[in-house]
């Protein structure tokens, strides 16, 4: 079963979130738990255990940290990305966000589509990076990268 059982999000150094964001971060955890695709594929001449994973994600010396265990709680995998590549899609993302949490409470519903559209298309080129950094490290299906490109957005929230 090559798919992530439990999410440790370590936000423990970050300011408390909005109501918004931790609405965000409650649906994309349960959503990813509900259906995900996560496998560790041979690194280094090494076949990782396979099986169901526990996944904490964090933010160390801006360095997104993946610590991957078993469902046991042996260690399976650890890597780092760097925050590069997400700064700009990250900080379009929150901006569209923001837009579109003001304009659900005043705006036509023609402009609100247009805003949640424009909202998903950066969502969805977030994915295509994560996926794109993952390779080699992690494999994992398109939904599962678009939720997971939710918890790194929670985690570069005030950070």
């Amino acid at each position: 079963m090559a798919k992530i059982i439990q999410i440790d999000l370590d936000d423990s150094a970050l300011p408390p979130p909005t109501a918004e964001i931790e609405q965000e971060r409650r649906v994309a955890m349960f959503d990813l738990l509900e259906d995900n695709s996560f496998v560790l594929p041979e690194r280094d001449g090494k076949t990782p255990p396979s099986g169901a994973y526990r996944l904490g994600l964090s933010i160390r010396q801006k360095r997104l940290v993946f610590e991957i265990g078993t469902e046991k709680g042996e260690a399976a995998g650890e890597f780092h990305l760097s925050l590069g590549p997400f700064r700009q899609v990250v900080k379009d993302y929150f901006q569209i966000c923001e837009s579109y949490f003001d304009a659900v409470k005043t705006a036509a519903p023609s402009q609100i589509e247009t805003i949640d559209m424009a909202r998903r298309g950066i969502h969805d080129e977030g994915a295509r990076i994560l996926q794109e950094r993952l390779d080699g490290k992690a494999e994992v299906d398109y939904d599962t990268a678009r939720r997971l490109f939710t918890l790194i957005c929670v985690l570069h929230f005030g950070g």
